[in-house]
């Protein structure tokens, strides 16, 4: 069988509607792409069969619709148009909304399709259809693959324009001249950054172990990075906390995980606090107050979180401060460097609330930027690009400028996701995440030693 050419597509007359603050926020969600206008339905109709004759087999492409009410709403696959009559299984597909003021991002829910592959017009999910019946319409039928509404485009279903661009990896990241920051990628340092692991004494006599909790959206790796830290002392790869992709928060429970040096070591200095992942909806994923719960101590170990009711104290033990012991010692944002750009403003009210409060008492916070391989085709290509690459360190500074944390205190990482080995350049830049947080842990406990006084 001959096998199908690629259409090449004249984009040279198109003119393209989309605001240039908002192909930003796409691009950068994409992973440092380029986007090149394919179709433009005012140009070539709303017909199903002009969008195919432009956009099959064009690879990944982004859709963006609009309407008289002003929403910018869409989305994006990475699997080709082909009519191939099939339906289409997309990890990476996503849907999209702006509209003055706000923005939502909103990932396929696992395990089920993306979209149907046929001569019609494209949908999403089998739920969202766009240029419906061959008219400037949106049409919204309901399923379960992605998490929406008819709020995403304001439930007006006119369109004013549809376009759809077609997603390429820009050839090459900016390398800086010199690394913006040191690291020693080899053997002889994740030795030595383990060994000051494994020796840290919190400067408090009275706290046995540094309390590390994890907060961040769904799916931004917390759970991930527990399992990958566990790993590095394990000696293998393991996934002892449930992580993975879907819409909802995977960790519905408060755990305290601690690591053990080795599978028969002893508990090392520091325990990792997973909690329920943040979600933008009111009642869903992790309550603000129960944040502040934890943070003060009072949440028990394999608590369920209950998104609709904060956390009650029994009474007995809310007569009592808990322990210093007990309380968090340093917080970690854990933010995804694929998704910075189209986190909504909803999520970062509500991260905003959450500093807050850290703030007010006095807590040390990071952020722990995860998923930077697949946020840059060249650190992808070699993890010790991370610091020579001038995408990941816009992104970092676009992290510190969101979330109000200095520079300093944003540190990009890999995760193990599906590596079955462990791999050096992953280590040293978990390790290295690591290591200061525990010397934030540190600088709470001086900045608290005068107010607890000396330790029982």
């Amino acid at each position: 069988m001959q096998k199908a050419k690629v259409r090449k597509v004249s984009t040279d007359t198109l003119i393209s509607n989309l605001p240039e603050e908002r192909k930003e926020q796409l691009c950068a969600s994409l992973g440092n792409v380029e986007l090149s206008l394919l179709y433009k339905a005012s140009v070539h109709g709303y017909k199903a069969s002009a969008f195919h004759q432009r956009c099959d087999r064009q690879g990944p492409t982004l859709l963006v619709a609009y309407n008289n009410s002003g929403y910018i709403f869409g989305g994006y696959t990475s699997v080709d148009y082909a009519q191939s009559g099939r339906e289409i299984k997309d990890e990476e597909a996503f849907l999209f909304s702006f509209t003055s003021g706000t923005s939502s991002h909103i990932k396929i829910n696992s395990e089920y399709n993306a979209r149907y592959d046929d001569a019609g017009g494209p949908n999403f999910g089998q739920q969202l259809y766009f240029c419906y019946n061959n008219q400037p319409v949106v049409h919204y039928q309901g399923g379960n693959a992605f998490s929406i509404n008819t709020s995403v485009y304001g439930n007006d279903t006119r369109l004013s324009e549809c376009e759809v661009y077609k997603v390429e990896q820009e050839p090459e990241d900016i390398v800086e001249e010199k690394p913006w920051r040191n690291v020693q990628w080899t053997p002889e340092r994740r030795a030595e950054l383990m060994e000051m692991i494994r020796n840290h004494k919190p400067l408090m006599r009275s706290v046995s172990r540094v309390r590390i909790l994890m907060i961040g959206p769904v799916g931004a790796g917390k759970s991930s990075f527990f399992n990958s830290i566990n790993s590095i002392f394990t000696g293998h790869v393991t996934n002892k906390a449930m992580s993975g992709s879907a819409g909802t928060s995977l960790t519905v429970q408060f755990r305290t995980y601690p690591v053990n040096d080795g599978r028969e070591g002893k508990p090392l200095p520091f325990v990792l606090c997973d909690t329920m992942g943040l979600e933008e909806q009111s009642g869903a994923g992790l309550d603000i107050e129960d944040i502040s719960s934890i943070l003060q101590g009072h949440i028990p170990d394999c608590y369920k979180f209950n998104p609709m009711a904060p956390f009650q104290p029994d009474e007995q033990k809310s007569s009592r401060p808990a322990s210093l012991q007990e309380k968090i010692h340093c917080v970690v944002y854990v933010i995804d460097a694929t998704k910075i750009s189209l986190m909504s403003d909803k999520l970062q009210e509500k991260l905003a609330s959450i500093r807050r409060k850290v703030n007010s008492l006095g807590i040390a916070q990071i952020v722990l930027m995860t998923k930077v391989d697949e946020a840059c085709p060249l650190v992808e290509e070699n993890l010790q690009s991370v610091y020579v690459s001038s995408y990941i360190k816009s992104k970092v500074q676009e992290v510190s400028s969101g979330l109000g944390v200095p520079v300093s205190c944003v540190l990009p990482v890999k995760n193990y996701s599906q590596e079955l080995e462990l791999e050096l350049n992953c280590d040293v830049l978990l390790l290295t995440a690591l290591q200061q947080m525990l010397r934030f842990a540190d600088d709470y406990f001086d900045d608290i030693r005068p107010v607890e006084g000396n330790p029982k």
